[in-house]
C-alpha cells in the first residue's frame, strides 16, 4: 500500500493536534516568541524509519513557517544515536508541535520496525508476511502503509475489498462449499474481489477445495497439521497460516510449506521506537 493522500493525512494530524492542543499550549507560552532555534530529532535504537509525512503535517499545520530537512529516507534503516531530520522554527512552534510529531513518526515506525522483524524472521523461505485487521482504530491506513515500508504485505485492507468467509459465515451458510458459493456471486456483484475462506481441519480443507477455493486460510493448526495441509492442498490453492504466531515461532511455520502467514501482531501490539527531539 502507497502512503495514504494529503486529505486523508492533514485529517488525521488535525485529529491528533485537537486532542493536544486542545484551545492552545499553556506551557510554550513560557517561552519567548522572537527568533528562530533548530532541534534535531535522533532514533534512540535501531529501527526502521516510517511516518515523514505525519511528521512533517504536523509542523505544518501548526506553523507552515518552520522548516524540516530529513537526514534519512522512508523505510531507512536506523540505528542508535541516527540523527533523523533537523527542525527550524519558532521555538513556541516547535515545542507544540514536538509530542504529536512524534507519537505519529514513532508508532508508524514501530510498526514498519516489527514488521521488518517478521520478514527477517522467514527470510530464504519464501513465505509472504500479512498483516490483519487488528489495527489502531483511525490509523488503519497509517499501519498498513508503515507494513510495507518494513517489507511485509498488505491482506484485505477492510470488509470492503476482498471476502474472508470465518467460521461464523460458515455455520450461517450451512456449510463450507454453500458459504463459497454464496461468496461467489457476492464477489461478481462487487467487480471481482478475492475470496478466501477459513477452515479449521482437514475435512474443511478438502471441502473448501472440492468446492473451487482458490485461497484458504488455516486457522490454529499445528505444524504437523500445517505440513498434512500442504500436502493435500498439492499446489490447488494459496494457504495462509494464522494464529500462535510470534517472532519464536514463524520460522518454523514458514517452514512448513505455507504461502502466507498473517500476524496480527505487527499492527496490534505496537512498540513504539524511541526518538528524541532535543534544541540544539
Amino acid at each position: 500500500m502507497s502512503a495514504p493522500g494529503a486529505k486523508q493525512i492533514a485529517a488525521q494530524v488535525a485529529r491528533a493536534l485537537a486532542e493536544d492542543v486542545g484551545s492552545g499550549d499553556l506551557t510554550a507560552s513560557l517561552v519567548p516568541q522572537e527568533g528562530p532555534v533548530e532541534a534535531r530529532v535522533i532514533s534512540r535504537q535501531d529501527a526502521v524509519l516510517c511516518g515523514r509525512d505525519w511528521f512533517d503535517e504536523v509542523f505544518q499545520q501548526v506553523d507552515p513557517q518552520v522548516d524540516v530537512s530529513w537526514a534519512v529516507q522512508e523505510s531507512a534503516a536506523l540505528h542508535d544515536g541516527t540523527e533523523v531530520c533537523r527542525i527550524r522554527g519558532a521555538a513556541r512552534s516547535l515545542l507544540t508541535a514536538e509530542r504529536t510529531a512524534l507519537n505519529f513518526l514513532q508508532t508508524l515506525s514501530g510498526t514498519a520496525t516489527r514488521a521488518a522483524a517478521y520478514v527477517h524472521a522467514v527470510a530464504g523461505t519464501g513465505v509472504r508476511i500479512l498483516d490483519t485487521r487488528k489495527t489502531v482504530p483511525g490509523l488503519r491506513d497509517a499501519q498498513k502503509y508503515a507494513v510495507t515500508c518494513g517489507g511485509a504485505s498488505n491482506h484485505r485492507i477492510g470488509l470492503y475489498d476482498a471476502i474472508l468467509i470465518k467460521e461464523n459465515h460458515i455455520a450461517a451458510a450451512g456449510s463450507v462449499s454453500a458459504a463459497l458459493a454464496a461468496a461467489e456471486q457476492v464477489a461478481r456483484d462487487a467487480g471481482g474481489v478475492e475470496i478466501e475462506i477459513e477452515v479449521e481441519d482437514l475435512q474443511q480443507l478438502e471441502e473448501a477445495l472440492q468446492a473451487g477455493a482458490r485461497r484458504v486460510l488455516l486457522d490454529n493448526f499445528d505444524n504437523a497439521l500445517l505440513r498434512d495441509a500442504v500436502a493435500l492442498n498439492a499446489g490447488r490453492a494459496r494457504l495462509e497460516a494464522s494464529g500462535g504466531v510470534n517472532l519464536e515461532t514463524i520460522r518454523a511455520i514458514a517452514e512448513t510449506g505455507v504461502d502466507d502467514i498473517s500476524v496480527g501482531d505487527i499492527t496490534k501490539d505496537v512498540r513504539s521506537v524511541d526518538y528524541s527531539m532535543r534544541f540544539i
